[in-house]
């Protein structure tokens, strides 16, 4: 174990970059979360309208969906279960496997995609995508693809 005097402590640069990292990331999801509320959607909501918007059938299996959305099985039953009630998406059994349970993206489900994904597209143009050039948005592209990569082989999802 570590003692305070081994720690590898950030340098300066470093400790500018980590919390400037930071503050977009938590500035952004917070900007882009209050973009969507009109449409009594939560980014939570979203992205899993996106993942069953683009998955074979618009149905995924919940454990699959838990995974790609880095929700506890527990989390995402609680969200699925409010996302029913609204009508975006359903619950099917899985034939193949008793204990198993789909997400399935309903009409109304697809119909809200359509309609707030136009508006959050230019969410994220006006807040990310357009405050970069299109060398800056490769540098920063290349910068954390290698992060992303190693966080997915760090959790078994290369």
């Amino acid at each position: 174990m570590e003692t305070e005097t081994d720690a590898r402590w950030l340098t300066d640069d470093e400790q500018r970059v980590w919390r400037t990292h930071l503050d977009v990331s938590k500035l952004l999801m917070y900007q882009l979360e209050r973009d969507i509320q009109p449409y009594g959607l939560t980014m939570n909501d979203y992205e899993i309208l996106v993942n069953l918007s683009e998955a074979p059938e618009q149905r995924m299996r919940m454990s699959d969906l838990a995974t790609a959305t880095l929700q506890s099985k527990s989390r995402l039953s609680h969200q699925i279960t409010r996302m029913e009630r609204a009508g975006h998406v359903r619950r099917e059994n899985c034939d193949s496997d008793r204990r198993g349970l789909f997400a399935v993206l309903t009409e109304a489900g697809w119909q809200t995609m359509r309609e707030v994904a136009p508006h959050h597209v230019e969410s994220v143009r006006e807040h990310f995508i357009d405050r970069l050039s299109p060398e800056e948005l490769r540098t920063l592209h290349d910068s954390l693809r290698p992060i992303a990569e190693k966080l997915r082989v760090r959790r078994g999802r290369a």
